[in-house]
């Protein structure tokens, strides 16, 4: 199998947050603004794609018994490390993002693609397959925020889009729009793709 072809399906065919409904409480946490939903995707990405290649790097040596402990350790490991990279160098961001990024260590996202994928395959597929997971929440997650923070605030990416004559929907910058976005998206994908 083609790491091309391990990365499309990863992101798009088998996309975690569409096709399964994993991973939606930071996809509706931290999706009101652009940069955040950026950031906390990045971090999942590569705290994906490290966990993977770590787990199928030491796959054969986990006693099967403790595998889903040892995986826990390894994503918390690599998480911490993303956590403290952004409080070093991206502190307003880690301050805006607060206790999301650490609780990536709780995504089901993680756990479900070392489990499906990582412990059965060679350490590059895994590395690509987890790149692609990453891939595929951080592009749900842009999609989200960028209607929440366009109709939320009339910017994108901070920048001032929809002038004085727009009036801002308040409710796209709480919680309860991310559910509605979050549901429109898999209403267009499910028609679009899957219900033929």
């Amino acid at each position: 199998m083609s790491a091309i072809k391990v990365f499309k399906e990863a992101a798009f065919a088998e996309n975690s947050v569409w096709k399964q409904v994993l991973g939606i409480c930071s996809a509706l946490a931290v999706s009101n603004l652009i940069k955040n939903s950026l950031v906390m995707g990045i971090g999942v990405m590569f705290a994906l794609a490290l966990s993977s290649l770590t787990v199928s790097l030491i796959r054969n040596f986990i006693p099967r018994r403790v595998r889903m402990i040892a995986q826990t350790l390894i994503i918390a490991s690599w998480v911490i490390m993303i956590d403290l990279f952004l409080k070093a160098f991206m502190p307003e961001v880690s301050k805006e993002l607060g206790p999301y990024v650490g609780l990536i260590i709780t995504n089901c996202i993680l756990m479900g693609r070392l489990e499906a994928f990582a412990a059965k395959n060679t350490p590059y597929l895994s590395f690509v397959d987890g790149l692609g997971a990453g891939f595929g929440y951080t592009f749900v997650l842009l999609i989200i925020a960028f209607f929440r923070e366009l109709f939320g605030f009339g910017t994108v990416f901070g920048l001032q889009v929809l002038g004085s004559w727009w009036t801002p929907w308040s409710i796209m910058v709480m919680a309860p729009s991310a559910f509605f976005m979050l549901a429109l998206l898999f209403w267009y994908i499910q028609n679009k793709y899957y219900l033929k």
